[in-house]
């Protein structure tokens, strides 16, 4: 399951397939310094993304 707390590199790590995810929602430095090391929530917030919805979006990707 991913959660919050996650990285965006954890992320990518676990299930590659997300990228397209990140990428839908303009989040477009999956590579960058900071995708390594701001969580989920982070970035969700930076990027003015609704934090329960890209996990929905994550999560059901991920089990696929």
């Amino acid at each position: 399951m991913i959660t919050k707390e996650m990285t965006i590199a954890e992320v990518l790590v676990r299930s590659p397939q997300t990228a397209v995810v990140f990428l839908s929602l303009g989040m477009d430095c999956l590579d960058c310094p900071t995708a390594r090391g701001e969580s989920i929530e982070a970035a969700a917030e930076a990027h003015e993304i609704d934090l329960d919805d890209l996990l929905h979006q994550l999560n059901r990707l991920a089990i696929h």
